[in-house]
């Protein structure tokens, strides 16, 4: 027997509403999507209040190239999570944007005249070349030379990171997540300029290694100590995957909560729900999991500023 949940109600908004009256607003909806994000910010809320739980978040590079960098970057400096898990790209936006800036473009741009100006094009983000590979390689050169004449002779990708926060501002994510002891592991770090200055200064220093191992035990050590573990994956791919794989070993998340554009029905990890993690006990069955489908540079900062509204004192 099919038992039907609450009437469907409209959604009444004035003047004076507030944006967390407006997602529980969402939550009384009905439909479609709307729920979807009114759940993820009751799993949010809870997952971050919880002191039990191991907090994650996961994010795809591509969105430290837009002005979300600072959304990631202020979660981060509120302490909301235990671990980062990225690509290699979000290492290189946060250094070239600290040491630089990128330019707004659009995405109907003449791509082989922007090659012929030296400029690349990320979506309707424009990225110099003077702003990325040629100052990216400069300061990674410089700042694995001068761990090197420390004595160090290997380093996880955690310990990359580290390393890059020390070197930026408070602009940057990476440089709150060393302040505030917040582990980046980036599993994929070959795959972006940071990745490959690391194997360039390899060519020049044989004896010094790029340990990945590190990361493994940095992960495990988190996660056989758990008492609960949740995870805020913003997009897919190997960040998403590595969260949820790494999560399996303590039969999985007991929060989750997925942003993605992407759809399901070509199999792809990036559209997989969350709920078909469950079937590979990356997700516990009573989990409190939801999958919103939007784009993340525009729906974050709402669910930003709604978490603000519930998580810290009112002034």
């Amino acid at each position: 027997m099919v038992i039907s949940g609450r009437p469907v109600r409209d959604i009444e908004i004035n003047h004076n509403t507030s944006i967390e009256k407006i997602f529980d607003e969402l939550s009384q909806s009905g439909g479609f999507e709307s729920v979807n994000l009114s759940d993820g910010l009751e799993i949010l809320s809870k997952m971050i209040s919880d002191e039990k739980c191991l907090k994650f978040v996961s994010f795809v590079g591509a969105v430290v190239s837009t002005g979300l960098r600072g959304i990631i970057k202020n979660m981060i400096k509120n302490k909301w999570f235990d671990v980062a898990i990225t690509t290699c790209g979000a290492l290189d936006h946060d250094i070239a944007r600290h040491f630089s800036q990128y330019e707004e473009g659009s995405f109907t741009m003449d791509d082989m005249e922007l090659a012929d100006q030296n400029i690349h094009r990320l979506g309707n983000v424009l990225v110099p070349m003077d702003s990325y590979g040629p100052l990216i390689e400069e300061k990674m050169q410089e700042f694995l030379e001068e761990e090197y004449q420390k004595g160090t002779r290997e380093m996880s990708t955690s310990e990359i990171c580290k390393m890059i926060g020390k070197h930026l501002g408070e602009d940057s994510f990476l440089f709150w997540a060393n302040q505030n002891g917040v582990d980046v592991v980036v599993p994929g770090i070959m795959d972006g300029a940071v990745g490959s200055q690391v194997w360039l200064f390899m060519q020049k220093h044989n004896d010094f290694k790029l340990n990945m191992r590190g990361d493994a035990d940095l992960l495990s050590g988190l996660i056989f100590k758990a008492e609960k573990s949740g995870a805020f994956m913003i997009g897919g791919g190997i960040s998403k995957h590595h969260t949820l794989w790494w999560n399996q070993y303590r039969e999985g998340l007991d929060y989750a909560f997925y942003i993605t554009t992407a759809q399901e029905f070509d199999g792809s990890l990036s559209g997989a729900l969350v709920r078909e993690a469950i079937s590979w006990g990356k997700v516990t069955q009573d989990a409190r999991q939801a999958t919103l489908h939007a784009e993340v540079t525009t729906i974050l900062p709402f669910i930003y500023a709604a978490l603000l509204s519930k998580l810290l004192p009112k002034k």
